[in-house]
């Protein structure tokens, strides 16, 4: 048995999960301005509650590392940190879109690309086999005529993500499918940080922080290179 609280600060939804050993058994999620500083220790004490637990009854703290939002992401991760060294539990750090790509029922063999929106036609993205094993390490990209089109000609490939509508404003190959019903939540953390906890792959507590990705890192558009300039 593990129990693990798992937090999702990454996009506008502030979502707080509870696992047991990878099963969901508690979700409280809310998407309104200024959420993630105002509600979400509110939130951990309610889905701590709809688990009819305590807090003294997890076994570890699960976040989302990113990437994602500067500000998300830096109050998930400080409020994910204080809760671990408080209660003197393990701290589990979950790639942001490993985890949404988990929540993707993909066939045999396919690609799963999960993206999240960076601002305007750009994602933070990153391709993952149906095992979830990284095949393309995680970057930026640009929505632009010919995107993803080398793994597209490899075979099917599953889009997930916030970005969908703009995705498909650029990519119009038959193998690709879009998976629209999922959203960045914290119900999807919970059987990766499973495995980490079984693992012992936990992260330093003291010298933890977010993957911002793009905080300082400038996108240059491969089909203007004057913006190369």
């Amino acid at each position: 048995m593990a129990r693990i609280l798992s937090i999702e600060t990454s996009t506008p939804v502030c979502s707080v999960a509870v696992h047991d050993s990878g099963r969901l058994i508690s979700l409280c999620e809310i998407t309104e301005q200024g959420a993630h500083a105002e509600r979400l220790m509110q939130l951990v004490v309610d889905v701590v509650e709809k688990a009819e637990l305590e807090l003294t009854d997890l076994d570890g703290i699960a976040v989302s590392e990113g990437p994602g939002s500067y500000t998300g992401l830096r109050i998930g991760v400080s409020t994910a940190k204080g809760l671990a060294f408080g209660l003197n539990l393990p701290l589990i750090s979950i790639n942001t879109l490993q985890a949404l790509a988990s929540a993707v029922v993909s066939e045999e063999a396919a690609l799963i690309i999960p993206v999240l929106d960076a601002r305007r036609m750009e994602v933070f993205r990153e391709v993952f086999d149906s095992n979830l094993n990284s095949v393309a390490q995680l970057d930026s990209e640009i929505l632009e005529e010919g995107v993803f089109q080398n793994f597209l000609e490899r075979g099917r490939v599953y889009f997930a993500g916030d970005t969908l509508e703009k995705l498909k404003t650029v990519v119009s190959s038959e193998n690709a499918q879009f998976v629209s019903d999922l959203t960045f939540s914290a119900a999807h953390l919970g059987k990766l940080a499973f495995i980490k906890f079984q693992n012992q792959d936990f992260a330093d507590i003291a010298y933890f922080v977010p993957n911002y990705l793009k905080e300082f890192k400038a996108l240059h558009s491969k089909k203007n290179p004057l913006l190369s300039l």
